[in-house]
């Protein structure tokens, strides 16, 4: 190899590296791992995502969800207390904005059909509120007749 393909070699090879490494794909993953924590513990917590169920977790605890541009509810229940949510928004996943920059419109259109530019809150806590105390039973009615 002569000295000016070796030159021209190694800056070109740092800057497809750097394209390669914007690319969230690469960086952030397809997939994410929440945490999922409540006050007080043991809840049983469902993640819905576009009315479907996309899996279900014991607090404290973890899942491992795809990442998309779609938002997920959380519904946790436990005996004695009212039923908790929360809102997982989708936002934009930092490599995201270093992909455009540096990959251009190729690597993010990759990213966006695959839903590694998206992200949600790594940890989320709900609290459960305990339910009144006339309200953990129905009231019961008489039916006897004279």
């Amino acid at each position: 190899m002569t000295f000016v393909s070796r030159r021209v070699l190694g800056p070109c090879s740092l800057v497809l590296a750097l394209m390669a490494a914007g690319c969230s794909s690469i960086i952030e993953g397809t997939s994410q791992t929440l945490s999922f924590d409540s006050n007080p513990s043991g809840a049983e917590c469902t993640l819905n995502r576009n009315g479907m169920a996309i899996g279900s977790v014991r607090t404290p605890g973890g899942l491992t969800v795809k990442k998309t541009k779609h938002d997920i509810n959380l519904v946790c229940h436990k005996d004695g207390y009212q039923d908790a949510t929360a809102f997982l928004k989708s936002d934009v996943a930092g490599a995201t904005a270093g992909n455009i920059i540096l990959g251009g419109g190729i690597g993010w259109a990759i990213d966006s059909a695959s839903g590694a530019d998206n992200k949600y809150n790594e940890h989320t806590t709900v609290t459960l509120v305990p339910l009144a105390a006339g309200a953990a039973a129905p009231a019961k009615t008489s039916s006897v007749q004279p």
